[in-house]
Parts: C-alpha cells; sequence; structure tokens
C-alpha cells in the first residue's frame, strides 16, 4: 500500500513538472483591424452638426472599408468586423432601453462631426483621426463629447449622462 502510494506522487510530481515545461504556441486575438497601420482616409469630407443630448454611431464607408480589407489579414478583418456588429448591436440596445431620451445618430459617409455645446461654442472631430472602423461618441451640450469604448458602453453611457458638469455660461 505504502510503495502505491509512493509510485502515485512520482507519476503526479513526474506530471506537473512536463506540463509546467511544455510550451504551447498561445493563439493571437485579433486585437485591432489595421495591425500597426492607419485607417484610411474616408472618401467623404462632409461634416455631421449635433446640437442635442446624443449618441453618435460612427462607420467607415464603403470604399473605406475596402481599402481597410485589402490591407488587414482575413481573419482579422472578418473577426473585427464579427465583434464591430454585436458591440454596436449591443450599445444600441442599452441606449434604447435604459437612455430612450437619448437621441441616436448614425453617421455614415461623414468624415467630420460638429458638436454646437449649449454656450454656443463648436467642437469637431475629425473621423479620419480616429483609427478604428467604427465607434460611438456620446453628446451632451452642456459638456465636450466622448468617445467611449464599445466593449464598456452600457456603464461608460450611465457615467457620461449621468454626471452633468454645466459649462460656465456667458454673460451678455
Amino acid at each position: 500500500m505504502k510503495d502505491q502510494f509512493i509510485k502515485i506522487i512520482e507519476i503526479t510530481f513526474v506530471c506537473c513538472v512536463f506540463s509546467c515545461t511544455h510550451q504551447t504556441k498561445k493563439k493571437e486575438q485579433p486585437v485591432a483591424v489595421f495591425d500597426n497601420k492607419t485607417k484610411p482616409p474616408s472618401s467623404f469630407s462632409d461634416t455631421l452638426k449635433i446640437t442635442s443630448r446624443s449618441a453618435v454611431f460612427y462607420y467607415a464607408d464603403s470604399v473605406q472599408l475596402e481599402k481597410i480589407k485589402t490591407i488587414t489579414e482575413k481573419n482579422i478583418f472578418d473577426g473585427s468586423m464579427h465583434e464591430y456588429f454585436y458591440q454596436l448591436r449591443s450599445a444600441h440596445i442599452v441606449l434604447k432601453d435604459r437612455w430612450p431620451e437619448i437621441k441616436i445618430i448614425e453617421a455614415k459617409n461623414v468624415r467630420w462631426l460638429q458638436f454646437v455645446k449649449a454656450d454656443l461654442t463648436n467642437e469637431y472631430i475629425d473621423l479620419d483621426k480616429k483609427n478604428d472602423a467604427y465607434g460611438l461618441f456620446v453628446f451632451d451640450p452642456l459638456k465636450s463629447p466622448s468617445q467611449l469604448e464599445l466593449t464598456n458602453a452600457e456603464s461608460e453611457i450611465g457615467f457620461y449622462f449621468s454626471t452633468n458638469k454645466p459649462l460656465k455660461q456667458k454673460r451678455s
């Protein structure tokens, strides 16, 4: 009985040693669409004006998307597009269910976003400078717009819209 117990311990020890020293090749995860390349410029130069509390979803235009596809490995591109689809869908659902008063704007075929604040100042965002093919900005005219991480959209939407820091009002 004692010999069997010692053999079991020895076998367990040997298995542990070999399993700890055996290295496996890790699968690469599709982290970035462009693999350290920059997003191709938009084929549009239009500006979308936003004046009210909004969630602005932006998308690459069809020509831009084709260019992205040509500079990205197929499996990374396909995985990223799949991921974007579900992240955008999830953010839309959260907004419709929990924040129905927030206007949802789909920014397609535009390069610039113009946010008009309550004090009538403007903030511009050049979507060519954003390296993601898809994304989300939230805007309250009392604050500056904020780009949210799609993976954390649910909590970030709530945080942005529930913390209202008014702008200093201009005196007339």
